[in-house]
């Protein structure tokens, strides 16, 4: 790795292969690139290994061991996902997780043990977790740029392929790194609905994807909403398992739908929803409080016992952090049909594993781990294979795509976070949402904004573009995407929605492998 020309201020390096971002599909990718002997460069726009969603609480995995449990796995995926899962997408991931989990075991990892003394891999505690990873990536010799997001890739109209990326640090200098491979890491988009952990996570790494040539796929199913207190930025699922819900009055609310959030949201929109976690046993009050210990500081700090009193509820806007949506991959090296160019964990499409449902928890933490190996190994074959070619230029960043700050959070607040549009949808609401962003991407920028914060709002704005495009092309109800114009699901509709474009979005059909399994409730198609 070569410093290149510069000032003393900016930064400008040669690598192998460059990840953008920082949390476990980032680390991952940078981690088994450099074991497989690729000079790594690794740009977080928070500090590696405290920043992003992971890192801010504990993390399920997917973790099955034996592969006859496989097919179970996928035929509960692929019901609830509207039929949008592939089998062998799902056997490959189940199967590289716990290689990869038993890989961070023997690299010293200390994972929890169950009560019959073995190791627990279904459970990482985030924190610690990822500040092993950080340990792990700078032994390996990845050189980690912390603080400097990435404002976009550098596209080699001569080579065809992408040659690296640009960005800025928290001191206003400028890098570039140049790259024979790019692996695109940088999370989902949350829209800033102030769910823990995903203040970084603003779909700048879709926009640069998207500025290059890639698609995407499954956005219409990205408007997954977290449960939590009122008062709690806090969205872990499982306790609201034991929850009981009630309007103002005391009156209870039934939980009707597959999701919880969905049946409170249909009271939220129109009266304040309490809930109380009265249906848990002692036995699984002191489980939740040792194994959720961050779930229940809010309560604690307002002088609620959320076991027995009653507590507002709220619904953050998750996005695709939780949700589905993301740049499309065209196989399972997590190629993003643009050369030179990957993409893992959260800011890839997750369809092929979960379908259109949220794949919250265990799913998207053995996603991230295994795209990001995936990524990484795919990433350094790519760019050992350019080894002895001339150096690349580094031509300098087109004009960059911005837009208002303040513009796009009034319109991302009213269109976006809003229950009556994004979660129950309609052509007409989708169609106002639709123009209101579009003429938000229009807006003139006012002074004042950095330039990361104008990006970053133009990659929400354009994010959400891409959700609503993919849910008025989608005149059906499936999975997370419901119509209450087109209550029903269609079943000749069970396909991908490929879009591509910035300014101007183009849909395509894409094709689902479907394949018959069994299962003890019989055959699915």
């Amino acid at each position: 790795m070569t410093a290149l020309h510069g000032s003393t201020q900016d930064i400008s390096l040669r690598a192998d292969v460059l990840v953008l971002g920082g949390g476990p599909a980032a680390t991952w990718a940078a981690l088994t690139a450099a074991r497989a002997g690729a000079a790594v460069v690794l740009a977080d726009k928070g500090y590696c290994g405290t920043s992003g969603a992971a890192a801010a609480s504990n993390n399920n995995v997917w973790y099955v061991k034996d592969p006859a449990e496989y097919g179970r796995h996928f035929a509960e995926r692929f019901r609830s996902g509207g039929g949008l899962s592939e089998r062998g997408w799902t056997g490959a991931v189940l199967e590289r997780a716990v290689r990869q989990l038993h890989l961070l075991g023997e690299l010293g990892y200390p994972f929890p043990r169950k009560e019959d003394g073995t190791l627990n891999y279904a459970t990482l505690r985030g924190p610690d977790y990822m500040r092993f990873m950080r340990q792990q990536i700078r032994r390996a010799g990845v050189t980690i740029l912390d603080h400097s997001p990435m404002l976009g890739l550098i596209f080699d109209e001569v080579e065809g392929r992408v040659t690296g990326a640009h960005g800025i640090t928290r001191d206003g200098a400028r890098w570039r790194v140049a790259a024979g491979a790019t692996v695109i890491a940088t999370g989902g988009c949350a829209f800033l609905g102030g769910a823990l952990g995903t203040n970084v996570c603003t779909g700048d790494g879709h926009l640069a994807a998207g500025e290059v040539g890639a698609s995407f796929s499954g956005m219409e199913f990205s408007n997954q909403y977290g449960l939590s207190a009122a008062f709690s930025s806090v969205t872990k699922g499982l306790p609201f398992i034991w929850a009981s819900y009630s309007r103002q009055d005391g009156s209870e609310i039934a939980v009707e739908d597959e999701d919880a959030f969905v049946s409170v949201a249909r009271v939220l929109v129109d009266e304040p929803v309490f809930a109380v976690f009265d249906r848990a046993s002692g036995d699984v009050e002191r489980w939740l409080r040792s194994g959720q210990s961050n779930a229940f500081l809010p309560y604690d700090r307002m002088g609620i016992d959320p076991f027995r009193e009653r507590f507002p509820v709220g619904l953050r806007l998750e996005g695709t952090v939780r949700g589905t949506g993301g740049i499309r991959l065209t196989g399972r090296d997590c190629a993003t049909g643009v050369a030179g160019l990957y993409a893992a964990g959260d800011a890839a499409s997750r369809e092929p594993i979960v379908g259109g449902r949220t794949g919250g928890g265990s799913p998207n933490a053995a996603w991230a781990i295994v795209t990001g190996a995936w990524a990484g190994e795919a990433a350094s074959r790519f760019a050992t294979s350019l080894r002895g070619a001339p150096p690349l230029s580094m031509p300098p960043p087109d004009i960059l795509r911005i837009a208002d700050p303040v513009v796009a959070r009034e319109v991302l607040v009213r269109e976006v976070w809003s229950l009556r549009t994004n979660l129950f949808r309609s052509e007409a609401g989708l169609v106002s949402a639709q123009q209101a962003l579009d003429a938000a991407s229009r807006a003139p920028v006012a002074e004042g904004p950095t330039l990361l914060q104008a990006r970053s709002a133009r990659a929400m704005l354009y994010v959400a573009r891409l959700a609503y495009t993919g849910a008025l092309r989608r005149r059906e109800s499936r999975a997370l995407h419901q119509r209450t114009d087109y209550p029903q699901s269609n079943g000749r509709h069970a396909y991908r929605q490929v879009i591509a474009g910035t300014d101007a979005l183009s849909v395509t059909a894409g094709p689902v492998a479907v394949e018959a399994i069994y299962s003890q409730e019989g055959m699915l198609p």
